[in-house]
C-alpha cells in the first residue's frame, strides 16, 4: 500500500493535468468538426435550393412569355382579313399550350369563335365584366385572376389581348397547375424531398407537390412574402426537431411567387451521417477522465483545499481546527497528522511565550505607573515650584529685559506641566480606575483630537458595565494604539472609535479614512512588514481572550474590530 498509492496519486495526475485536457480537446475538434461540416452542408442545401429555385422561376416566365407570345401573334393575325375560324384553324400548332382553349370575344361579351371547351368560354363571355380581360388598345396582354372552370373544377388562368382594329379580344386559359408539373418536373423530379408552392399574387395556391403537400399552406408561408415582393432568397425555418431550408422567388410577370422547402438534413446521405457519429467513440475517455477527476477531486483536491483553511486557522492561533479530519488518501491524512502534532508542539510553547509575554505585559504596565508617579509627585512638582520661584522673580526685577526673560521662562515651565500632566495620563489613564472604560475612551478621542489634525468620533451603543481590570486595560491600550498609528502613518483626517455593550459580547472597533495598507494574512507577518503596533494589538487581545480582525486596502483606510 505505501507504494500503491503514490503510483495511483501519479496516476490521478496523469489524468488530470494529461489525458483529460488531450480528451477535451480532441472531443472539441472533433464535434467542432462535426459543427462546421454540418453548418456546411447546411449553407450548401440552402445555395443548391436558392439556384434551383430561380432557375425554375426563370423557366415559369420564359414558358408565360411564349404563351403571351402566341395570343400576341393571334391578335396580329385578328387584324387582317382572315374570319376567326379561320385563324383558329391556321394556329392549331399554337394552340397546344392552352389547355383550356382560345376563343375571340367581341365588346358586347359575345362569344365570337373559339377551338375548345364551349362551356366554359361561355361562361367568359357571360361573365366578361367581372373578368381581368384586355380592353386597351397597345395589343399589351393580360394575365387574369385564377378562374375555376365550372365543367372541369380546374383552376385556369386566361392570357388576352384586345385588337382594337376588329373590337374583339382575343384569349387563352391554361392550367397553371399543368404548367407547373410540366416546367418543374425536370428539377424537382418525382419523389424528391422538395415541397414546391406555386402562389398567385393574392397568396391563393396555384400549385403544390412534394412530402408536405398535404399540410395546409400558410398564407404567412416564410418566403410566400418576399417573393411577392420581388425578392429571391432562402431561409432557414425550425419546424418541430428539425430545420428547413425555405428557398423562393418571384414570377415578375404575372405576380406570382415561387417556395420550395424542404429538410436539409434529408439531403445529407445516411453513410455522412454515420461518419458525423464517429467522434461519438471520444465519449467513453472523456468519461473515464471524468471519473478521475472526480477521484482526484474528492479524495485528493478537496481534503487538501479543506486542510489549507484549517491551517490557516491555525496559523491565527486556532489550535482546534486541525483536529477535525479531512479525509482524503492516506496522505492527506498523514499529513494532517503531523499537522497536528505540530499544532500541539505550536500551542506548548505559545501557551509559555502568552504567559512570557502576560508577565512582561505586567511589568510594562507596573513601570508606567512607577513613572507616572515619579512624573507626578517629583517631576511636576519641582517644575510647578520653579514656576512660583519665576513668579516671585518677576516681582522684583525692575529691568525690562529681564522681566521679558522671566515671562517666556514662566510659558515654558506651564508648557512643560502640561506636557509631564498629558505624559503621566498617557502612562497612567486615571479616567480608566476611576470613572471606567467608556469615560477614559471618550477622554482618549478628545485628547487625540486636541493634539492633532485629526477628528476623533466617539460613540457607545449598549449598557456599558464595569470589567476586569486587566480587560479594561487591554481594550483602552489597543485603542490608544490603534490612534497613535492613524495619527502617525494613516495621513487621516477623521477616525472613528466604538464600542458596543451587548448581553454577551462586547466589540470595539477603531476606523479611519486613510491611506490604509495590505493586510498581513497571519500574526506572523506583522513583525517581519514592520508591524510592530499591530503585533502588539494582538498580543494584548490575545491575552484578554478578545477575536481580532484587521481590515484594510490600499486607499480604502482601515478598521481594526477587537471581540472580546
Amino acid at each position: 500500500m505505501k507504494y500503491f498509492l503514490p503510483g495511483w496519486r501519479g496516476l490521478t495526475q496523469l489524468f488530470a493535468f494529461t489525458i483529460l485536457p488531450l480528451t477535451l480537446l480532441l472531443l472539441l475538434i472533433a464535434f467542432g468538426g462535426v459543427n462546421m461540416h454540418q453548418q456546411d452542408m447546411r449553407a450548401l442545401v440552402g445555395e443548391r435550393d436558392e439556384r434551383a429555385v430561380q432557375s425554375s422561376a426563370a423557366a415559369l416566365q420564359s414558358e408565360l412569355h411564349h404563351r403571351m407570345a402566341t395570343i400576341t401573334s393571334m391578335a396580329v393575325l385578328s387584324s387582317s382579313d382572315l374570319t376567326f375560324d379561320e385563324i383558329l384553324a391556321t394556329t392549331n400548332d399554337l394552340a397546344e399550350d392552352f389547355d383550356g382553349g382560345i376563343a375571340f370575344i367581341d365588346s358586347n361579351g359575345s362569344l365570337i369563335a373559339n377551338n375548345d371547351n364551349d362551356e366554359f368560354w361561355r361562361w367568359v363571355s357571360q361573365n366578361r365584366q367581372s373578368l381581368s380581360l384586355a380592353s386597351s388598345s397597345d395589343l399589351k396582354p393580360v394575365f387574369s385572376s385564377p378562374i375555376s372552370d365550372p365543367g372541369s373544377g380546374r383552376s385556369l388562368v386566361i392570357i388576352s389581348v384586345h385588337v382594337p382594329a376588329r373590337d374583339v379580344v382575343v384569349a387563352g386559359a391554361f392550367s397553371p397547375e399543368t404548367l407547373a408539373l410540366e416546367t418543374l418536373s425536370p428539377t424537382y423530379p418525382e419523389g424528391s424531398h422538395v415541397t414546391i408552392f406555386l402562389l398567385d399574387g393574392s397568396r391563393q395556391p396555384l400549385y403544390v407537390s412534394g412530402m408536405l403537400a398535404e399540410d395546409s399552406l400558410d398564407p404567412d408561408h416564410p418566403g410566400v412574402a418576399e417573393a411577392l415582393a420581388g425578392e429571391s432568397g432562402v431561409l432557414y425555418v425550425n419546424k418541430g426537431n428539425t430545420e428547413h431550408v425555405v428557398a423562393y422567388s418571384p414570377i415578375e410577370l404575372t405576380g406570382w411567387a415561387l417556395v420550395t422547402e424542404e429538410e436539409w438534413e434529408m439531403v445529407v446521405s445516411p453513410s455522412l451521417q454515420l461518419t458525423q457519429m464517429a467522434p461519438l467513440v471520444l465519449v467513453p475517455a472523456f468519461v473515464l477522465a471524468l471519473l478521475a477527476l472526480w477521484f482526484g477531486a474528492r479524495q485528493i483536491v478537496q481534503p487538501l483545499q479543506k486542510l489549507e483553511s484549517k491551517a490557516a486557522a491555525l496559523a491565527w492561533g486556532d489550535f482546534e481546527a486541525i483536529q477535525e479530519s479531512v479525509g482524503g488518501i492516506s496522505e492527506v491524512q498523514h499529513l494532517q497528522m503531523e499537522l497536528i502534532e505540530m499544532s500541539r508542539k505550536v500551542q506548548s510553547a505559545q501557551e509559555g511565550l502568552h504567559d512570557y509575554i502576560g508577565a512582561i505585559t505586567s511589568a510594562q504596565e507596573e513601570e508606567r505607573m512607577r513613572l507616572a508617579r515619579e512624573l507626578h509627585d517629583d517631576t511636576i512638582q519641582a517644575v510647578i515650584a520653579l514656576k512660583q520661584r519665576v513668579q516671585l522673580a518677576q516681582k522684583t526685577v525692575k529691568d525690562p529685559t529681564s522681566k521679558q526673560s522671566l515671562k517666556e521662562l514662566e510659558t515654558l515651565s506651564e508648557q512643560t506641566v502640561e506636557n509631564l500632566r498629558r505624559l503621566t495620563r498617557a502612562l497612567r489613564p486615571i479616567y480608566l480606575e476611576d470613572l471606567g472604560l467608556v469615560t477614559a475612551l471618550e477622554m482618549l478621542a478628545r485628547e487625540i483630537s486636541q493634539g492633532n489634525n485629526l477628528i476623533v468620533n466617539f460613540s457607545k451603543t449598549g449598557q456599558e458595565r464595569r470589567l476586569s481590570h486587566d480587560a479594561e486595560l487591554s481594550l483602552y491600550r489597543i485603542a490608544q494604539e490603534a490612534l497613535n498609528n492613524v495619527v502617525k502613518h494613516s495621513n487621516a483626517d477623521k477616525a472613528e472609535l466604538m464600542i458596543a455593550f451587548s448581553s454577551s459580547t462586547i466589540q470595539m472597533e477603531i476606523s479611519d479614512n486613510g491611506k490604509g495598507f495590505v493586510a498581513s494574512k497571519s500574526p506572523t507577518e506583522f513583525a517581519p512588514n514592520g508591524h510592530f503596533g499591530l503585533l502588539g494589538i494582538h498580543e494584548r487581545a490575545d491575552l484578554i481572550g478578545a477575536k481580532l480582525e484587521i481590515e484594510s486596502a490600499l486607499g480604502r483606510g482601515t478598521k481594526i474590530k477587537v471581540r472580546l
